[in-house]
């Protein structure tokens, strides 16, 4: 993108990444101009945004806490350059304990969970937030509510690590158990013919079918934290697990439960989801920088979100991005619509 054209002296900025953050993000901010004759003042907003690194041509910046608007200006001394917008998450609730995605139903309403610690018995496990943004109990009897995810008919489906099982639940927050018997179950997904993929974090995915029988569908390498499950445009399931290492992998599983790599390079990869157009966003950090990455087919990463403790994240009928940090849920008005429900 060429450099605006601007004149007396004021910053000008040529370029900005990532594409959108939430408070703790950093923002890279490429252009000229910046450190003449002091050091430069950054503004999101109405607020001040501490610069971490400065130069007359580069800064990154840190998103402070109470952000509300997104237009970003530089001042060097008594000159400001133009505003440039970027898309800033707005805080929509707290004091929460995702360890997965959140999940969103096809009204607008999010779920997310208080996961607590393996075995802590916890008040409410599951919030329901409605397109106002209030916060509800949804589910309180369940230990360790990890995976959230949605079938067909809007039912609402809830794995427990502690117990190894799977709940069904229904709009009005009647629980059930589906399958059990699922080890340390994590994440969730549907395929198109309605079958369930359970993620047992100690090396196994499991398929359940609609009558529920269960199948080993593929084995991976166990996760120190949980498997993250959501299936791609070409109904292939993809599968991050982060472990030990810095350098971690999104598995990708073809319909026979033949097990590939689909991209080696991310540290802790956690969180994952698709837009209609099949691109993969995965929570998690690349080159150091945390947040979330998005890649297209040809497996080329960019950071497209930039935050920390980013956890889980769930695309919303309105074309907004729910991100999931380790306590507090965010919403980013991206523009995108997210993969359809199978």
């Amino acid at each position: 993108m060429a450099i605006r054209k601007e004149s007396n002296g004021r910053p000008q900025i040529a370029h900005v990444t990532p594409f959108a953050a939430i408070a703790g993000g950093e923002i890279q901010i490429h252009g000229k101009g910046f450190a003449r004759p002091e050091r430069p003042r950054v503004t999101i907003g109405e607020v001040t945004a501490p610069v971490i690194i400065g130069s007359d041509s580069f800064l990154i910046v840190r998103v402070p806490e109470g952000v509300s608007d997104g237009d970003l200006v530089i001042q060097n001394g008594d000159q400001s350059s133009q505003a440039w917008t970027c898309d800033i998450g707005l805080p929509i609730a707290d004091s929460l304990h995702p360890v997965t995605n959140p999940a969103a139903d096809t009204f607008g309403n999010i779920y997310t969970t208080f996961s607590g610690s393996r075995g802590q018995k916890v008040a409410v496990a599951v919030y329901k937030i409605d397109p106002m943004y209030n916060v509800k109990p949804f589910i309180t009897d369940l230990m360790n509510a990890t995976g959230l995810t949605f079938d067909r008919q809007g039912l609402l489906y809830v794995s427990s690590r502690f117990e190894g099982i799977v709940y069904q639940v229904t709009p009005n927050g009647s629980m059930s158990v589906y399958v059990e018997g699922m080890g340390i179950a994590t994440g969730l997904a549907f395929d198109e013919d309605q079958n369930l993929y359970v993620g047992d974090s100690s090396g196994t995915i499991f398929k359940i079918a609609p009558n529920r029988q269960i199948f080993v569908f593929a084995t991976l390498e166990p996760s120190i934290a949980a498997y993250h499950l959501a299936f791609g445009p070409e109904r292939y399931l993809y599968v991050t697990g982060p472990t030990t290492s810095s350098f971690d992998c999104i598995y990708r599983i073809s319909h026979t439960g033949e097990v590939e790599l689909f991209y080696r390079g991310l540290g802790r990869p956690q969180g994952i989801a698709f837009d209609v157009d099949g691109r993969l966003y995965a929570t998690g950090s690349l080159g150091g920088r945390k947040g979330v990455v998005r890649m297209t087919q040809d497996r080329k990463p960019e950071l497209f979100l930039s935050g920390p403790g980013i956890v889980g994240l769930a695309f919303t009928p309105s074309k907004s991005l729910i991100v999931a940090t380790t306590n507090a849920l965010y919403r980013v008005d991206v523009g995108i619509q997210g993969k359809l429900l199978a």
